[in-house]
């Protein structure tokens, strides 16, 4: 299903590191109705508030990816707001949704909604059949729920609502917070501090052998498009690359891009997650999509943005 770029679309989240990228690849394809609200201007854990807005807006088209996220400090420390704000955020936008009957809706979540001990690749099938990661159920049973809504629409009200799950993101206005922020950008700015303070010595949190599948938040924006355009299904549908590396092989590669010479070491007092978390894609590659950005190349180009940001700021 061709959709019009004339459409109006609204990217909740715009802002973000996921909505970011979605809106820049709608307005490469030549989008001119773009519909989006900072936080500040529209909290969608207000209820009142959502529906308002949807209802003055009546987008065609509404990809969610407005969400409270985190690394796994910030999911391990505070489960209650990850819960809370993300069921809040997304009742509120599909209930508004589905009160003004938005045709198309794009729901994005996460590949933590898996059990920690799925079957590698890990297939859409997976969902619901064991026990989460601890250190992030609370999110995963948020964005859980959000898979839910989507079918309950589809089944109750026939509106071909859709839901994707993407693997681990990073890419540009990604979040280098220390205290929140996810592996990938939390080792970039790890590595790129210990270069400039002259470290002897990065550690890495955990034993540095769980293996992780990183997609560039560009590839995610094509992909989803690609999804809202040639996908009609109730399940989920994975979004990744295919492959994996171990934390200490990313770890090598961001040192390698900062120019960081010196020792890596572990720290296995610290949680490790998930041991192993590899979306099994054949189901997306059959629609004829597949990345295209490398992650040396991904890495490269985050750090790039990262110094630029470091610049601006000073």
């Amino acid at each position: 299903m061709t959709i019009d770029p004339r459409s109006p679309v609204y990217v909740a989240g715009h802002r973000g590191l996921v909505g970011s990228a979605i809106w820049r690849r709608l307005e490469a394809a030549g989008f001119t109705h773009l519909i989006g609200a900072t936080s500040s201007e529209l909290d969608l854990r207000d209820r009142d508030a959502t529906f308002a807005f949807l209802a003055e807006h009546k987008p065609a088209v509404v990809v969610d990816a407005a969400a409270r996220v985190g690394g796994i400090l910030a999911n391990r420390d505070h489960p209650t707001e990850f819960l809370s704000d993300n069921l809040r955020i997304q009742v509120n936008l599909m209930d508004a949704a589905l009160a003004v009957r938005v045709p198309r809706l794009l729901f994005l979540g996460s590949s933590c909604i898996y059990p920690k001990f799925a079957e590698q690749p890990i297939k859409e099938s997976s969902l619901l059949t064991g026990e989460l990661e601890p250190t992030n159920d609370a999110y995963a049973i948020a964005k859980i729920a959000g898979i839910m809504q989507v079918q309950a629409v589809r089944r109750q009200y026939g509106l071909p609502w859709i839901s994707a799950m993407p693997t681990n993101l990073y890419g540009p206005n990604d979040n280098f917070d220390l205290t929140s922020s996810h592996v990938l950008p939390a080792l970039l700015r790890r590595f790129h501090d210990a270069v400039e303070s002259n470290a002897s010595e990065v550690v890495l949190w955990g034993t540095g052998t769980p293996r992780r599948e990183f997609l560039h938040v560009d590839d995610l924006a094509d992909a989803s498009l690609h999804l809202l355009e040639h996908y009609d299904e109730p399940g989920p549908i994975n979004v990744g690359v295919g492959t994996d590396l171990t934390i200490r092989e990313l770890a090598g590669i961001v040192a390698a891009v900062v120019g960081y010479a010196g020792a890596i070491g572990t720290d296995p007092s610290k949680p490790d997650g998930t041991p192993r978390k590899l979306l099994d894609v054949s189901k997306l590659s059959a629609l004829g999509w597949k990345p295209a950005i490398e992650i040396e190349r991904g890495v490269a180009e985050t750090y790039a943005w990262y110094r630029e940001q470091l610049r601006g700021d000073v």
